[in-house]
């Protein structure tokens, strides 16, 4: 008897499985396995699972953060302070997909990716400009700064037509009027915050934010553009502690009347330096950061970190503005202090 013996020709099948025959991986299912096995086999797809988890977790806790409970320890607050820096757990995640060889934890990564990008990308490109008609700075100078006269100065060499200290002890105070009442002949201190300007001041009285002193004031700098309504504040400090996670109440209720101030503003054109323990992403900001704009976030590089000066990882020194235009924000080089002193210029 004869022997039948078949080829892979005759069959149009392989030892993988995969289907030869003329026509046959013409289908959506047989270019799938194709696709699959290209990838190394579904074994890539069914493993990774946790890492998937993850990445869609961390995208979520990004894109969804306004949600995270202030109840407890007030961590939507403290997530919301530092939530660029979640983002560091994207390389992490990437890495762990990347040695588990896994396709579903791969394209899983994607999601906290786009997430990150479409609430970052923005500040990290180079959106300043030149020129502009008022030049700004704000800065925390701290009540234990060693070198008071040096802090002036090196402020006073900025060029800035405006200047905003926070953080004055009375100790010091002579020594920054000092130091800066030959760049700067107009000023007016309000506590332990301070205005000066190469402009003449007017109307200047502190702004009560509950505190029992005063932390903040308001005053009119008329400038060749007109009345500007300037604020310097010095929001509560808060304390991350472990029994009690970050206690932030007296800062947001002294935002509140911050906000509540700004709001009554008779004048167009304001401006707000100062350190408001807080950034423009913390909801507890929102009765000040819902009406103003942060002139980092339009027209800086970068995120502008301000805080602490020997490694920034936060900006909770703030710019804002309403009814002016920003053209440039950036950082100064650091002082004295334990903050980084903050820049920028506006148009009309």
């Amino acid at each position: 008897m004869a022997r039948a013996y078949t080829t892979e020709a005759d069959t149009g099948s392989r030892q993988d499985g995969t289907d030869r025959r003329p026509g046959a991986g013409t289908t959506a299912a047989g270019r799938f396995r194709h696709a699959i096995a290209r990838l190394g086999g579904e074994g890539r797809w069914r493993r990774g699972w946790i890492i998937a988890l993850l990445a869609v977790v961390l995208a979520l806790v990004m894109a969804l953060h306004a949600h995270v409970p202030n109840r407890v320890g007030n961590l939507g607050s403290l997530l919301e302070t530092f939530l660029p820096w979640v983002g560091l757990a994207i390389p992490v995640l990437l890495l762990a997909a990347l040695l588990r060889r896994s396709a579903t934890a791969l394209v899983a990564v994607l999601l906290p990716v786009l997430v990150w990008v479409d609430m970052f990308g923005g500040l990290i490109t180079d959106k300043r400009g030149s020129g502009g008609d008022l030049t700004v700075v704000t800065h925390n100078v701290n009540a234990d700064n060693p070198d008071p006269a040096g802090t002036a100065r090196q402020l006073a060499e900025s060029g800035a037509e405006v200047v905003a200290l926070q953080e004055l002890p009375g100790r010091s105070v002579a020594e920054y009027e000092e130091a800066l009442k030959g760049a700067y002949p107009h000023h007016t201190v309000q506590g332990t915050v301070g205005l000066w300007s190469k402009y003449p001041i007017g109307d200047a009285r502190p702004v009560d934010i509950g505190i029992g002193w005063t932390r903040a004031m308001r005053a009119t700098v008329t400038t060749p553009g007109g009345d500007v309504a300037f604020y310097g504040a010095h929001l509560p400090s808060v304390r991350v502690k472990f029994e009690a996670g970050f206690t932030a109440r007296q800062r947001d209720v002294a935002a509140d009347l911050l906000g509540e101030a700004i709001v009554r503003e008779p004048i167009d054109k304001v401006v707000l330096l100062g350190d408001l323990n807080g950034t423009m992403n913390d909801r507890a900001l929102a009765s000040v950061t819902s009406q103003m704009r942060s002139t980092q976030g339009a027209a800086g590089a970068g995120f502008g970190f301000s805080w602490p000066a020997s490694f920034p990882m936060t900006r909770i020194d703030q710019i804002m503005v309403k009814g002016v235009e920003p053209v440039s924000s950036w950082t100064l080089p650091p002082t004295g202090s334990d903050h980084l002193p903050l820049a920028a210029s506006v148009s009309w």
